[in-house]
């Protein structure tokens, strides 16, 4: 019953670069499970097969250029959509370095509807969005103690190290000339492999019954579109969020931080004028649910850009509910 608590982590969602363009050219994708991990994020559950179900709403109302103002030439810019995905999460009963693997795969189905000129109609496109698997390690250097609440999830005080590495598969509907012209397509014909390192501590009792500090960071390596022969540069994502243990429930704040590396290229040549090189960041709050008597928890978050260059401004809202399933 007390293998739950952590299973947030795996399934803690943003809405980001997995439903909805990052770049303002190529639309790039980011590693993780539906945009983003955000409380817990360093820690794997006890051995066991789980389950999540994910929902989301997202809107782009600007795509900014290099210098953060609003991109010349898009007057029309009105992207939304949503998506509804599922997450499975197996964690074998052994341990590696003392410390538990995970294996992680993610898929969902949704929509995307935009406009970005006022000569262009607003087209949607749905279907199938790429998937995403990813391997895991996780090791915990700490101890555990009971909740003041009775039957709510012991809590972890301490740290716990994880590192991974994931892999977005191409396997969306992708069509360059929507994309082109509307700013919107499901799939992004882009392959990703990206290595990956969290963090999770939690102090003792201050607030109430202790405050998590957690982030995960990865490296996004993508492979060329095919199709346009658009290479985007390689990406840093850092996820990270601060949030309070109270009983039953975990609240805080949750945000990520998007840069990029390297220039993009197309056919070899740096795009003009600055590369095209991402930079953005958006913050909003979590909060958790935990539901011990069933194995499960819930989970609702929101985030909205603070500043975006090279990139769209993106709202979001995401509700999750995740359960030990064996």
């Amino acid at each position: 019953m007390k293998a739950l608590w952590v299973l947030p982590l795996v399934f803690g969602i943003g809405a980001g670069c997995w439903a909805f363009p990052c770049g303002a050219a190529e639309g790039t994708t980011a590693a993780g499970p539906v945009g983003g991990p955000d409380i817990r994020a360093a820690f794997l559950p006890r051995p066991g097969l789980y389950g999540a179900f994910i929902s989301l709403g997202t809107r782009s109302p600007q795509v900014r250029d290099g210098s953060g103002n609003p991109r010349a030439g898009l007057n029309a810019v009105n992207i939304y959509g949503g998506t509804a995905g599922g997450a499975l999460l197996y964690v074998p009963d052994v341990k590696v370095l003392g410390g538990s693997i995970g294996i992680l795969g993610v898929a969902g189905v949704g929509f995307l509807c935009g406009q970005i000129v006022s000569s262009t109609p607003a087209r949607c496109v749905s279907g199938f969005g790429d998937s995403y698997v990813e391997t895991s390690w996780s090791r915990f250097f700490g101890f555990t103690r009971p909740s003041r609440e009775k039957g709510a999830y012991p809590i972890r005080e301490g740290l716990a190290v994880a590192t991974g590495i994931g892999v977005v598969f191409s396997t969306g509907p992708y069509n360059q000339r929507i994309q082109s012209s509307n700013g919107v397509s499901v799939g992004k014909n882009i392959w990703d492999v990206a290595p990956s390192i969290a963090f999770t501590y939690t102090t003792p009792p201050l607030l109430a019954e202790g405050t998590e500090f957690s982030t995960k960071i990865y490296l996004n390596n993508y492979f060329k579109n095919s199709v346009t022969d658009y290479k985007s540069g390689t990406l840093l994502d850092i996820e990270f969020a601060v949030s309070e243990h109270i009983g039953r429930w975990q609240i805080g704040v949750a945000g990520y931080y998007l840069r990029q590396l390297e220039d993009d290229r197309r056919a070899g040549v740096s795009v003009a004028p600055d590369g095209r090189r991402l930079k953005t960041m958006s913050l909003g709050g979590v909060i958790n649910y935990d539901l011990p008597e069933i194995n499960a928890s819930l989970k609702l978050k929101a985030r909205t850009s603070v500043f975006a260059y090279n990139a769209g401004m993106v709202s979001s809202v995401i509700v999750s509910f995740a359960k030990k399933l064996f």
